[in-house]
């Protein structure tokens, strides 16, 4: 870690945060600059068993060393958590990854407003997330940094203009993996019925998965562009969208996304109203 602080808060160390401190212990830094807030034994037995971190079951004196405090917690339990960390953690930045809950809800909680608010991905898990974020105008572009640093662990970032974006952030790729299982159940399930072994169509349709989302990325051309390459007039894949086609299913599916964004805003003013 290039940044100076070198001591990190979590209040919640379930996936997520382990996700984070796995990736920043591979990048050199030792188990004791971490505190971790979990009361849950089993979770905490996990951080030690994994990471050789002792947790904390409450808030405590420990975190007023934390230059950094990551909220991994549940949205509905945000503000409950924030009341007994506040008064140790005020002049450190704060990054959240509870989904949902806005900078101005979390910055009344923490008692500053140093707050960048972020949207991961499970894929952040075996380093291949993304996440989008959005700060507080009092951030300061060190802060920015660090915070890049401490989320390119888990995979890419994107930064957003309007703290509104992040609601469509987390409809398209903080909701997105279960879209991607989805379409996985479903492939899987159709080679089944056409013959395959469940673990045949399972490896398949993975790895297609895996393989064009390689391709898309690797390639300079449009989503539209690269299905056309794959798509003969006539032939099986043009049958196979035609019939996704005359089904709706390209609308069905921002229709879907949209739904998500619209739960995404109720959430905020669901918990963020204490």
């Amino acid at each position: 870690m290039t940044h100076p602080a070198q001591h990190m808060a979590f209040i919640g160390g379930g996936n997520m945060a382990s996700a984070i401190i796995g990736g920043l212990i591979r990048q050199g830094m030792k188990p004791e600059q971490f505190s971790v807030v979990e009361p849950y034994t089993d979770t905490a037995a996990k951080l030690h068993q994994d990471f050789g971190i002792t947790a904390l079951p409450s808030a405590s004196p420990a975190l007023a060393q934390a230059h950094l405090v990551v909220w991994a917690v549940k949205p509905q339990v945000f503000h409950e958590a924030a009341l007994p960390v506040m008064p140790f953690t005020r002049q450190a930045l704060h990054l959240s990854v509870a989904a949902g809950i806005r900078t101005d809800s979390i910055c009344r909680w923490v008692g500053t407003d140093r707050v960048v608010r972020c949207m991961p991905n499970t894929p952040a898990l075996v380093g291949q997330g993304i996440t989008g974020l959005f700060p507080c105008t009092s951030v300061t572009v060190a802060d920015k940094a660090w915070v890049e640093q401490v989320m390119a662990t888990t995979g890419q970032f994107v930064w957003v203009d309007q703290e509104a974006q992040l609601d469509a952030v987390t409809a398209l790729s903080g909701s997105g993996p279960a879209y991607v299982f989805y379409f996985l159940e479903a492939m899987t399930e159709a080679g089944v019925g056409m013959g395959l072994s469940a673990e045949q169509a399972y490896q398949l349709a993975v790895a297609t998965f895996s393989g064009a989302s390689s391709l898309a990325a690797a390639s300079a051309e449009p989503p539209e562009v690269l299905r056309q390459r794959v798509t003969s007039k006539g032939g099986t894949t043009y049958a196979a969208l035609s019939c996704m086609e005359a089904a709706g299913m390209k609308a069905s599916f921002v229709k879907a996304m949209q739904a998500a964004e619209a739960r995404a805003r109720e959430l905020g003013d669901e918990f963020g109203k204490a």
